[in-house]
């Protein structure tokens, strides 16, 4: 039997001999009788090339579609559906205030139908006298006789004109289609090929495991898709079909842990209350509850061999970095070396800058790596990293490059998880030197991640959670301004600038081109008008390195009132002093972006507020995300409002995992059936590491086609 594609919804052909002329889910679509050469190229332009793959097509939606009767026998005020010849038609384009409609009369033999579509002109050059279609809409009484008002309809071929009086309603797949291959077209071939395809289906899963579960076979649950008898099993196939997409993610998450755990190793970092004292030491302030928690997990997890993968999401402030350093610092205590890793070249320096500061006086070395270095800075480093000379390299996607290699690597911290994927992770683990040895991992984010996010694509990670903020945090006020009200925003920065406090003000656009608020202009009208007299600057990433520190310095320092910025600032820009934040053209960002940009203030004592100045055409998701900003500064209540948003997706990436996006699983509504995949896959994978067993086969494969090959279509 081969595996067939798909996120482990796939089919199978069954062994044995097959009479000639039979249809196999094999079988090229161009090979059946129903379909032309037109539509066989239009059909395997989307990637149905054989009986299987139509299988696998699976409806996006049902219509109700009703039983068909005569045009003789409708009634009026009812939904109804029926078939008939054009025998006229013609297009009247809307005069004054009347709507532009086009009419056609349809006969059967038994009667008249009168069918109009408004403000739909193109239907002009689709339907015409001596067609013959089949309509379903609500029917009303007219003077002249039965009228159907913008009906759905179909184009008959010539051996369906035959007029169905009788019958049964019935739910109609609506197929993912093109103009060359509509779902009406699509449907026919699928129902063509359908018992002969289900019969050839095998199941992964076994009676007795689905049962268990409630769940049909493989075979049911894609015809109850395609041909469903009623809503109720629609529900029941899609239950299963979900379930095959979780559970294969889950179990290759699964897969991968125990490989990693039984396979590779990581250097065991010693522990003692002498090295945990002089790594507090460092630290200025006392760890607050949370931290202690982490810190706790972390130090259990690297005293072991097994390579640990954890990852850390705290909102904005909640001081990660120094959970980090903790972690970095036991390695440098074992003699092995640290790397933290950072998306851009400002929150690396920002990174190095406050750990410098913590490791002061102290015998750590700790250099930095970025791609502006000149070529002998860089030489120089890499050399020291290579003997050893260095004990804790940070560092951007320099990091990753071949010419990076290290003594002995003892703990790699990536902040920002997702900007980076499970394939520049494993670049980094690469770097230990050994291919069956790895460094410990931790990953930390300050973009809140869904729980059901962090069960999928992170769910090779173990998850420690930061909660709350430091002592003497307090939340920041945020209210939002249409762009007419703009003014009163900049007087409030003003008025807050003349209490001796710093302010940011974020736009879009380094220069603008498209109408949207930019760095250089934004500086110029501030200066020269609603803040005159005060010190006002701008930064973004096109700077060069020097300037953009000696920018950032100055702000520090006192020496800026209010710094206009991109989303530069988006992380590790830290400036206690700046409590007033003005966004422009909000609707335009991201949420998670406008809740790390928001995180920029609110870091010291002060009162700290965030005025939101929304565009007057804006977008109603862009609203949304405003608005939920508003609402809350929850960092985990944001993260899940992203997420019903933008989708799974977008917000991080699915294919980060490995997998590619689900083709029926919705989180949102789905976790339930994520939290019973994950728990069968873990206990699948500890009775079964690897699926060795002769009865495991063919879910290997589904499993190793939805993982290696993308989840991309392929034949059966």
């Amino acid at each position: 039997m081969r595996a067939g594609s798909g996120l482990g919804v796939s089919c199978s052909v069954m062994t044995g001999s097959v009479s000639d002329g039979a249809v196999l889910l094999t079988t090229p679509v161009e090979a059946l009788g129903d379909v032309s050469a037109e539509l066989g190229a239009a059909l395997r332009g989307m990637g149905l090339r054989s009986v299987g793959h139509l299988v696998h097509h699976l409806p996006h939606r049902h219509e109700r579609e009703e039983a068909e009767t005569t045009i003789g026998d409708l009634a009026g005020d009812a939904v109804v559906s029926t078939r008939g010849e054009v025998t006229a038609c013609r297009f009247v384009g809307g005069r004054g205030r009347g709507k532009a409609r086009f009419e056609a009369v349809l006969l059967d033999g038994t009667g008249r139908l009168d069918v109009v579509w408004f403000n739909q002109p193109y239907l002009r050059h689709k339907i015409e006298p001596g067609m013959w279609l089949r309509v379903q809409g609500k029917s009303k009484m007219k003077r002249t006789g039965v009228q159907i008002v913008n009906p759905r309809w179909w184009v008959l071929k010539e051996g369906e004109r035959e007029v169905r009086g009788g019958g049964e309603a019935r739910l109609r797949p609506v197929y993912p289609a093109t103009e060359e291959a509509p779902s009406w077209m699509i449907e026919r071939v699928i129902v063509g090929v359908l018992d002969e395809a289900l019969g050839q289906i095998d199941d992964h899963l076994s009676e007795g495991y689905r049962g268990e579960r409630s769940m049909p076979s493989l075979a049911e649950a894609y015809r109850m898709m395609h041909r469903p008898a009623d809503e109720e099993e629609i529900g029941v196939a899609r239950r299963r079909l979900v379930y095959d997409e979780l559970l294969m993610m889950q179990l290759g998450v699964q897969m991968r842990r125990a490989k990693v755990a039984k396979e590779m190793h990581a250097p065991a970092l010693r522990w003692s209350e002498a090295i945990d004292a002089h790594i507090r030491a460092r630290f200025p302030f006392t760890l607050t509850e949370a931290q202690e928690t982490v810190v706790q997990e972390i130090a259990r997890d690297v005293q072991k061999s097994v390579p640990m993968h954890r990852l850390i999401q705290g909102d904005v402030g909640a001081g990660k970095t120094v959970v980090a350093l903790y972690a970095m610092l036991m390695a440098v205590a074992s003699e092995h070396q640290a790397a933290l890793m950072a998306p851009t070249e400002l929150l690396a320096e920002q990174h190095f800058a406050s750990i410098s500061a913590m490791l002061e006086g102290g015998s750590v070395r700790i250099a930095l790596l970025t791609g502006s270095l000149s070529a002998p800075e860089r030489e120089g480093i890499l050399a020291r990293l290579g003997a050893g000379e260095i004990d804790l390299l940070v560092g951007t996607h320099s990091v990753l490059t071949e010419s990076v290699r290290f003594a002995s690597l003892g703990v790699v911290v990536i902040d920002e998880q997702h900007r980076f994927g499970v394939h520049q992770r494993a670049q980094l683990r690469e770097k230990s030197g050994n291919r069956y040895s790895m460094p410990h991992t931790l990953v930390m984010t300050a973009t809140p991640i869904p729980r059901t996010l962090a069960l999928t694509a992170f769910g090779d990670l173990d998850v420690s959670v930061l909660r709350g903020l430091p002592p003497g945090r307090k939340p920041v006020a945020t209210r939002m301004l249409p762009s007419a009200r703009a003014e009163e925003a900049y007087a409030f920065v003003r008025m807050r600038v003349e209490k001796g406090q710093q302010a940011y003000v974020v736009v879009p656009a380094v220069d603008s081109d498209g109408g949207l608020k930019d760095v250089r202009s934004t500086v110029r009208k501030l200066e020269a008008g609603a803040l005159a007299g005060k010190r006002v600057a701008g930064v973004h990433g096109r700077l060069k390195r020097a300037t953009r520190e000696q920018i950032m310095e100055r702000f520090r320092g006192g020496l800026i009132d209010v710094l206009v910025a991109t989303t530069v600032i988006e992380v590790g820009v830290d400036v206690a002093n700046a409590a007033v934040m003005v966004v422009e053209h909000a609707d335009r960002f991201g949420l998670a972006q406008l809740h790390q940009i928001r995180g920029r203030i609110g870091r010291g004592t002060h009162s700290s507020a965030c005025v939101l100045i929304v565009d007057e055409g804006a977008t109603e998701i862009g609203m949304e995300r405003v608005k939920a900003l508003v609402g809350t500064t929850d960092g985990f209540v944001i993260a899940e409002k992203d997420l019903e948003l933008r989708g799974m997706g977008e917000v991080l990436g699915v294919r980060q995992a490995g997998m590619a996006p689900f083709r029926l699983a919705d989180l949102s509504r789905d976790l339930d059936l994520l939290r019973m995949a994950r728990r069968d896959a873990i206990a699948w994978i500890a009775r079964s590491p690897r699926l060795e067993a002769p009865e495991e086969a063919l879910l290997k494969r589904r499993l190793a086609k939805a993982f290696v090959d993308g989840g991309e279509k392929t034949d059966v």
